[in-house]
């Protein structure tokens, strides 16, 4: 599910930049800056955080050394997403923040765009392709409701009792 979330904020990202090579910088395209930097502002790291207490550490631990080996490159992935994301918040909070309506984006900040979407793509075909199902494999069902726990309380979300 959110992956699902990222998907739609990364094509919201792509839609964007091409309203704003058609249309410019108006009202909508601001919305939905505001929209694709509060996604990865608040949600995203909260997801990483998930895999990297949750999900990750099962494949480190497991007996497979190819998942070990690509836990250790979906934690490296999140650092270089983190690291090409300030550049396409910069981009992004420039279409936010354009008050001339005329703002168009330059090579480099529509580089720095679609390197962050490129960099997440790759990242969420290996994890739904090989890291998950070989988390699944090795989490119980207590893991799993211990994991589900964790992830709403640090959401401020109430356990349904």
């Amino acid at each position: 599910a959110c992956h699902e979330r990222v998907q739609r904020s990364l094509d919201l990202m792509v839609r964007l930049q091409r309203h704003v090579l058609e249309t410019g910088c108006d009202a909508q395209a601001q919305s939905a800056a505001r929209d694709v930097l509060r996604y990865f502002d608040v949600a995203a790291p909260l997801h990483h955080q998930d895999e990297e207490l949750h999900v990750f550490p099962a494949l480190l631990a497991g007996p497979d050394a190819s998942l070990r080996q690509l836990a250790g490159e979906l934690i490296d992935d999140h650092r270089r997403m983190e690291a090409a994301w300030s550049a396409a918040r910069a981009a992004l909070t420039a279409i936010a923040q354009d008050t001339s309506g005329t703002l168009q984006l330059s090579a480099l900040q529509t580089a720095a765009l679609d390197d962050f979407g490129g960099l997440y793509a790759q990242h969420i075909a290996r994890e739904e392709g090989s890291a998950y199902p070989g988390a699944l494999a090795q989490l119980t069902a207590t893991d799993l409701q211990h994991m589900s726990r964790d992830m709403m309380a640090r959401r401020g979300v109430r356990s349904p009792a």
